[in-house]
């Protein structure tokens, strides 16, 4: 698939825990978007839903649930579930709709209300599931496997907690700069290594929230937005939702086993290098021509492993750029300048749209305090359970 489609609306509902539906937030985000791209309802001809697997039957088909909340007018709907990836595929389905001419506008919707704590399985017994049994069997929770993933970088690289609470210092001075972000308060590092220890050696300042929230977009073809006024929109350029190749030899969440590399020697790139990898490949760019990236931070120690897997430094350097200021705002290459999930927590649908909408903001030069002077491109980056790749190139 080659060619652009224009961002021509973006919008959220404030991330917090709010006690409300997820339709009522992805409502207000779907009418905040419709609103920046200065278009009807009755305009779309598409709408696609990032799935919630905690709201009932309703969060099955959140296409539909949107697409009814906003009041029925005859559009295709699509509902997708990945995961924390939800939000990169809903954008691509839209997409291919987009560049095969099966629409010309399409509204792309996520929302979610999470529940308190960490996340867990959904209820039921289910021991052919993995998520489940990482859970029940090894009690693998979430922030026991950012921890040894954290732990395993301090073997690996010398990484040091005073480094993974830079993270946290760096997202907490750019989420208090943006209006949607749940936690907008700056914090030090001394603050980090307050906080109560969760999974050893990270503590609860290094370890995101879980949140309510929602992220909308407004995509349509070029000639569409040119029709409609936009002479030089934000445009999408690639989104990647690769798959592992075998052998995996990195433990990923949530499997509890790697394949084996006795036979097969394992790829030179990580899971996560491969997802940033072929968004490269399709956009015609490199790392070296981003002026921000969006990563996912679910944990401080995690977000520098992305630095590596998006290549903006070799393996094993990312606190270097955290020490060097390089990955703050007016450093070299900003880094989650939205403040990332250390300051919105986990809206699983929504967050990979989120990022999205702050790449929009940014290449529009609307970004307000956290604006990165001259950014003209720019790139998403997380992953979904089971295997979801997750990352979106944006430029202007």
């Amino acid at each position: 698939m080659t060619g652009d489609v224009a961002v021509l609306g973006a919008g959220m509902h404030p991330w917090g825990k709010w006690g409300r539906s997820f339709v009522e937030y992805g409502t207000v985000a779907a009418r905040a978007a419709l609103a920046d791209a200065g278009i009807g309802w009755q305009e779309v001809q598409s709408v696609v839903g990032a799935d919630t697997v905690r709201g009932g039957y309703p969060g099955y088909v959140a296409g539909a649930t949107f697409a009814q909340a906003l009041g029925w007018q005859g559009a295709r709907v699509t509902s997708v579930y990945a995961a924390c990836a939800s939000g990169a595929q809903a954008v691509n389905t839209a997409r291919a709709q987009i560049l095969s001419g099966m629409a010309d506008v399409a509204l792309v919707v996520g929302a979610d209300a999470a529940p308190k704590g960490f996340f867990a399985p959904a209820g039921g017994d289910r021991p052919d599931d993995p998520d489940w049994l990482r859970f029940r069997v090894l009690g693998a929770t979430n922030p026991a496997y950012f921890g040894l993933y954290a732990r395993r970088r301090m073997a690996l690289y010398g990484d040091t907690v005073e480094d993974f609470a830079q993270v946290k210092v760096k997202n907490a001075a750019a989420g208090a700069l943006n209006p949607n972000a749940r936690y907008r308060k700056a914090v030090t590092a001394e603050d980090v290594a307050a906080s109560a220890v969760v999974a050893d050696p990270l503590r609860l300042l290094d370890i995101c929230a879980t949140s309510d929230g929602a992220a909308a977009l407004v995509l349509c073809s070029m000639e569409f937005a040119r029709r409609h006024g936009a002479a030089n929109p934000v445009r999408i350029r690639a989104v990647s939702t690769v798959t592992p190749t075998f052998p995996k030899a990195v433990l990923d969440l949530p499997d509890i086993a790697t394949d084996s590399s006795v036979a097969v020697a394992p790829s030179p790139d990580s899971f996560r290098a491969s997802i940033a990898g072929a968004a490269y490949e399709e956009a015609g760019i490199g790392p070296g021509d981003l002026s921000l990236a969006e990563v996912y931070d679910l944990s401080t120690a995690l977000e520098l492993e992305w630095y590596e897997d998006i290549g903006l430094c070799g393996t094993g350097e990312g606190a270097k750029l955290v020490q060097e200021g390089a990955t703050a705002l007016g450093g070299r290459i900003p880094v989650n300048a939205s403040g990332g999930l250390a300051s919105f927590g986990e809206a699983v649908p929504a967050q990979a749209i989120a990022q999205v909408c702050e790449l929009t903001w940014q290449l529009r030069g609307t970004a307000g305090e956290r604006q990165v002077p001259g950014a003209r491109v720019g790139l998403t980056a997380n992953q979904g359970l089971f295997g979801h790749g997750s990352s979106v190139i944006a430029v202007r």
